[in-house]
């Protein structure tokens, strides 16, 4: 049943969905009509409501998706379907730490909130203010947030946690920040970046060669919707295609050992001996700057 000053979706037979929070006295306008917010307050989500000029509303409770796709932006979000993704791969849950960066409008935040739960906590970290304080607002809006700290913090100035469960990046050159990263996880914990393009996950692989990393797994992800009819199903006029490439890796220290038996093919040797030479190049180079 919703309670006054919750959020609930009113579903229109025109397939119009509003998210709208729920308040004493405040009836709902529409041009199909007005729902009375003491009539909704009594129903159950799942339920049908009829507006003022008899027109059938359908009474929802928001999911988590809703949520997301609602939340006011002044920046790109991340998509659903690369949140639900990043989420299972960093494995946020209960009694886990987790640090992002940057906050943006906080669609990502939103959902590490909703999946720590109580007893899991979320760092986000935002340098420019006016984002910083819409995250915020969002996560206020959308009833979460309780676990959450929110840092206006420049991630070049470092981290202010330690021994996180796993961080995910967020920002426009990674690569600058990888030493803080590694500084402010624990040993073995997941770290998660989001790209747009092909060049910039060049450059971070290029530092994270360098380590303390391993498992390094480049991805993306398309969501191809089918309409859902029984006798002509077929996919959907439009699909949700790049939105952008998702790079995860642990922080772990491998010996030379552990790295000399690896077994290696001839293509794998020939890409080892070009990491070997870039590093010895970056080491000499940093010799002869000193």
């Amino acid at each position: 049943m919703p309670a006054y000053g919750s959020l609930v979706i009113y579903v229109t037979p025109k397939g119009k969905r509003y998210l709208k929070r729920l308040e004493e006295g405040q009836d709902w306008h529409s041009s199909d009509g007005i729902l009375k917010a003491a009539d909704i307050a009594g129903m159950d989500f799942g339920s049908e409501a009829y507006t003022s000029l008899g027109v059938p509303v359908l009474i929802q409770k928001p999911s988590l998706f809703d949520l997301i796709r609602n939340v006011k932006r002044q920046t790109q979000i991340i998509y659903p379907k690369d949140i639900a993704y990043i989420c299972m791969r960093l494995g946020i849950g209960p009694d886990r730490t987790v640090i992002e960066a940057g906050s943006g409008s906080g669609g990502l935040t939103l959902a590490l909130s909703w999946f720590s739960g109580p007893t899991g906590h979320v760092h986000t970290y935002e340098a420019r203010e006016e984002f910083h304080k819409l995250a915020k607002r969002n996560l206020d809006w959308a009833g979460v947030g309780s676990n959450v700290t929110f840092h206006h913090r420049d991630i070049a100035e470092g981290f202010t946690v330690a021994n996180a469960d796993a961080l995910f990046l967020d920002v426009r050159t990674p690569w600058d920040y990888l030493h803080h990263a590694a500084a402010a996880v624990r040993p073995g914990a997941m770290l998660g970046f989001l790209l747009p393009t092909t060049d910039q996950v060049s450059r971070l692989l290029l530092g994270l060669e360098k380590g303390p990393f391993s498992d390094i797994d480049v991805c993306e992800l398309l969501l191809r919707p089918w309409k859902p009819v029984a006798d002509r199903l077929r996919p959907a006029d439009r699909m949700t295609g790049h939105t952008g490439f998702l790079v995860f890796c642990r922080q772990q220290h491998c010996s030379e050992e552990f790295m000399r038996r690896r077994p290696l093919g001839t293509r794998e040797r020939k890409q080892e001996a070009a990491r070997l030479a870039r590093l010895d190049s970056q080491d000499s180079s940093t010799e002869n700057i000193s």
